[in-house]
């Protein structure tokens, strides 16, 4: 990216720092560590436009000093934000060990959003490590990130990645970059924790308020109002979990400090899209129990949530037993919730429009024999979508014949025309997603110092429900020497 000249913009900016009206317990005033010698890697022009921000301002050296760490810009009190949580199922004092929020950026329509620095040095919860990131994860973030906003799935964005100038250490010398994050709040079930440990509960309780106040100001003045904070956190993330089962999207590493009040997905260290459905799938490197597999995403949405639901018990009821009665009724409506998004977003996958008994039953056979035959998840719905069945052993199988007879005298039995049903299928099966060897492919690219490639797979992913010519070639399964994919967290 070319950079413009250091001239005074106005970049637009509009920054408040509401969070640090809480305890001080709940953050460290902390400045970024400033890069050595930064440059421009990529801007989110689209995403700058939508806050109101001055594109060709954050391009200039100016911007520049800004994503890196090195100008902090007018109205910030940088922080880096303490929080705990259960990591794999062990709970651990955590917080913001190489992330600095600069503060609340206020849009010009009203909407407030974290502006978070994800690669910015040392802070007092960096817990022996550098503080700093590498070019290759924070551009996997940015890939992720963006394709996730464009299926329609609630999540962080990425606005820009810039490069430090410095090498950062892992197992082999890394290319120094930072990563700026947009996020309606970085309030984590993990911050409830620790408030809930680590704090008394008038903390708790001013952050449960600021929580309301934040995300869900219209039960502000109801009674009971932490109970219903824990509703509307179980039926935001029922809501987010079911859109990531129906496109195949595995975060990787569900600790409860992963996710958010808001009910957006965040940090995507680990995560990757499944190619070849099974329920037991699993890419991190870590994960070597499975606990955090394709099939198990919601039951570990419930697990999260009873413990934001412990977190929450002091204020829901001063009587132990009541709060414990109450949160778990809460906590246990995440099932039906979930089945019922799940189940309604599986017939619109399916094209259809009505809702029968014996649609379940459907798609559980569709999935039982996708399983067997090791039938890619993505292009399978694809194929249904496009009626193009050559390119895939599934179709040529007797048990799939079988069931697409059944599915076709199903979709006759609605109002809808087949073609009603086809613009259906097509607006909820993804044409293409962010293919693993796809992404590596342009992340390695990215790592030698040519962007193309990510600028070409960004472009194709804009519009993944679009099935036109230029993604043809990646929906392409990747080869066979790739198929044994492993992901890594990039810290």
């Amino acid at each position: 990216m070319k950079i413009k000249t250091d001239e005074i913009m106005d970049s637009g900016w509009n920054f408040d720092n509401t969070y640090i009206n809480l305890p001080s317990k709940f953050y460290s005033v902390q400045d970024p560590v400033p890069a050595m010698s930064p440059s421009h890697i990529i801007l989110n022009k689209s995403l700058a436009r939508y806050l109101g921000l001055n594109a060709s301002s954050l391009e200039s050296n100016q911007g520049l000093k800004v994503f890196a760490g090195n100008s902090i810009p007018d109205g910030t009190v940088p922080i880096a934000q303490a929080y705990a949580g259960h990591q794999f199922g062990h709970f651990t004092m955590l917080g913001d060990g190489r992330a600095i929020l600069l503060g609340e950026h206020l849009t010009p329509d009203g909407e407030i959003f974290d502006i978070q620095l994800k690669g910015a040095g040392k802070t007092k919860f960096s817990r022996g490590g550098d503080g700093r990131a590498a070019i290759g994860p924070m551009l996997r973030e940015y890939i992720i990130s963006e394709a996730m906003h464009s299926l329609g799935i609630p999540t962080t964005r990425s606005l820009a990645v810039v490069s430090t100038g410095e090498k950062v250490y892992r197992e082999r010398p890394l290319t120094g970059a930072i990563l700026t994050r947009v996020a309606k709040s970085h309030i984590r079930v993990g911050t409830f924790q620790y408030a809930r440990v680590y704090c008394d509960k008038e903390d708790l309780k001013a952050l449960a308020d600021y929580s309301i106040d934040r995300h869900y100001p219209d039960i502000t003045n109801i009674p009971n109002k932490y109970l219903l904070l824990l509703r509307k956190v179980v039926e935001r993330q029922a809501s987010l979990i079911s859109k990531w089962q129906l496109v195949g999207f595995i975060h990787g590493v569900m600790n409860t400090d992963n996710m958010t009040i808001s009910g957006e997905t965040i940090d995507y260290g680990p995560c990757a899209f499944m190619d070849t459905y099974s329920l037991s799938t699993v890419f991190s490197s870590i994960d070597s129990q499975g606990r955090y597999a394709y099939g198990n995403q919601p039951k570990i949405g419930i697990w999260n949530l009873s413990r934001l639901a412990d977190a929450l018990l002091p204020l829901i009821d001063d009587n132990v037993e009541r709060a414990v009665e109450l949160a778990t009724r809460e906590v246990s409506k995440f099932s039906s919730i979930y089945n019922d998004l799940w189940e309604d977003g599986m017939r619109k996958k399916l094209g259809l429009y009505n809702k029968q008994d014996s649609d379940l039953d459907l798609i559980n056979e569709l999935f039982a024999i996708m399983e067997a035959k090791k039938a890619d998840y993505t292009n399978t719905f694809r194929a249904l979508t496009l009626d193009k069945f050559n390119e895939m052993y599934i179709f040529e199988t007797g048990e799939y014949k079988e069931w697409y007879d059944k599915w076709i005298r199903r979709l006759a039995n609605q109002d809808q025309t087949l073609e009603e049903a086809k613009k259906l299928m097509r607006d909820n099966n993804p044409s293409v997603i962010p293919r693993n060897h796809r992404v590596e492919e342009a992340l390695e690219n990215a790592e030698r110092g040519d962007l193309g490639l990510v600028d070409k797979l960004l472009k194709v992913l804009e519009n993944p429900y679009e099935y036109s010519k230029d993604q043809e070639e990646y929906a392409k399964l990747p080869p066979e020497s790739q198929v044994a994919y492993k992901t890594f967290c990039g810290t």
